[in-house]
């Protein structure tokens, strides 16, 4: 495989000077969300040390944590399932086994007003809205999507088209296209198979672990404890990360290495992996480092606008109540207090409504006061026993850019990224093209780069010392 020809970058290290050698091979990491951060781990566990570049003021991203007044806990929702074996093995690495937890999850359905359990057989066929055979070919839509391998198929067919002609009009009717309007709104008319089969793969295959079925998991203290870690482990292994730094141009030098300006400094690196958007690779990077080859059709993005509710009682017996009223203001409601020991939370319940919109919905241009007043009049509907005194606080939290929307053939307008410096690499969430963001994928995609490149590691450290 030509190494130029790969959209991962490649690895290698960063130097007090150009000319400098040292044992360590020095690795510069662009992004401290969870895949610049596990990236950095892998390669310092290596013979190398790595320095992690982050623009803001604390790790993580879209996992980062958030100050809800009594605790600290995830800014927006996450969940780890049975089947998400390079994360779970990430956090064992990071000596955190004993504190991931798994607790039952259980799954409602909200729809005509009325609440709808579905969590065994017996209330999967009690579900009013669909009779038997129609749940029989619900049952078949779930099973068979779980075991498509060939996606490529899908990107070819909407979303819609491929449910009616796997679990008929009605079933689409009255249970998927609820569920794809509260998530994707008039979108997912535009959205392709894919979509809906990334879903299916991950979290209904979860159901069949033969250990932990119906399980979900976290780290005690959230996403922040997995950070703090991550943190400490790259300290120990002699590297670093910088926070709040603007990263101002990346040049190759033409002794070998890459020059990193930042914050009005210059650093000097072995090798450069770049893990940020798109639009800011193509901000900082010299035109011989890589090169970026666009489509036409524009990449569009749903962002997320959440309000988080802590409560003195609980709101919620679900983990996720998905939403089949689609006048109803948010896309589900997550209890995530339904998995979380309340020790976690100083005794108090949090629960998210999360609603995502694409980049001209009119909410971004709303205050966040404007928002809560829409958001708390769906609660109330949704909750009418919800009283003024049971609620601690009421927070909202943005994201303007979450996940692609998958429209039809996504794979072939996702811009190529071709690096052309040995010492150069990019590797981000933009070519996720069969997978949604989430955090398993995220660190399965950094367990195989470290995997292809560790060999160019050991072949810069032996040169290092000769």
């Amino acid at each position: 495989m030509n190494a130029q020809n790969v959209a991962y970058s490649k690895i290698e290290n960063l130097q007090n000077s150009p000319d400098s050698k040292s044992d360590k091979i020095k690795v510069g990491i662009i992004g401290g969300g969870l895949m610049g951060m596990a990236l950095a781990y892998r390669v310092s566990e290596l013979n190398a040390s790595a320095k992690v570049f982050e623009s803001n003021s604390q790790l993580g991203g879209l996992s980062t944590h958030y100050d809800y007044g009594n605790f600290t806990w995830d800014k927006f929702y996450h969940v780890i399932v049975p089947t998400d074996g390079s994360l779970i093995n990430l956090i064992k690495d990071i000596g955190l086994e004993e504190s991931l937890n798994w607790s039952r999850s259980f799954t409602g359905y909200y729809v005509n007003k009325s609440f709808h359990s579905l969590n065994s057989p017996k209330e999967f066929l009690m579900f009013p809205l669909l009779n038997i055979w129609d749940k029989v070919r619900l049952v078949f839509t779930i099973f068979y999507g779980g075991r498509i391998s060939n996606w490529k198929k899908l990107e070819k067919v909407t979303v819609k088209d491929w449910l009616i002609r796997m679990g008929g009009r009605k079933n689409f009717n009255k249970f998927w296209e609820p569920l794809l309007l509260a998530k994707l709104g008039e979108n997912y008319k535009r959205v392709s198979a894919v979509f809906i089969w990334t879903y299916i793969r991950r979290l209904f295959k979860a159901r069949e672990h033969p250990v932990e079925k119906d399980y979900m998991g976290y780290v005690s203290g959230g996403y922040k404890t997995v950070f703090d870690r991550l943190e400490h482990s790259l300290t120990k292994n002699n590297s670093s990360i910088a926070l709040n730094t603007s990263i101002q141009g990346i040049r190759p030098l033409e002794t070998g290495g890459m020059e990193v300006q930042y914050d009005d400094k210059v650093e000097y690196f072995d090798k450069v992996i770049f893990t940020a958007p798109i639009n800011v690779l193509e901000q900082v990077t010299s035109p011989e480092l890589c090169e970026i080859v666009k489509n036409d059709t524009p990449i569009e993005y749903l962002g997320v606008v959440c309000l988080v509710l802590i409560t003195k009682k609980p709101l919620t017996p679900f983990y996720v109540l998905n939403m089949g009223d689609v006048d109803t203001p948010f896309t589900g409601v997550i209890g995530i207090s339904s998995l979380v020991n309340q020790d976690e939370t100083a005794g108090e319940y949090i629960t998210y409504f999360p609603k995502y919109i694409p980049s001209k919905h009119q909410y971004w241009a709303m205050s966040d006061e404007e928002i809560e007043t829409i958001f708390m009049a769906g609660i109330r509907d949704l909750y009418p026993e919800l009283k003024s005194d049971d609620i601690v606080s009421s927070h909202i939290n943005r994201a303007f850019k979450v996940q692609p929307l998958q429209v039809l053939n996504y794979s072939n307008i996702v811009p190529k990224i071709k690096t052309k410096h040995p010492d150069f690499f990019v590797l981000n969430t933009s070519q996720f093209v069969n997978n949604s963001v989430n955090n398993n994928f995220v660190v399965t995609h950094v367990n195989s780069f470290v995997e292809q490149f560790k060999s160019e590691l050991k072949t810069k450290a032996t040169s290092n010392t000769v």
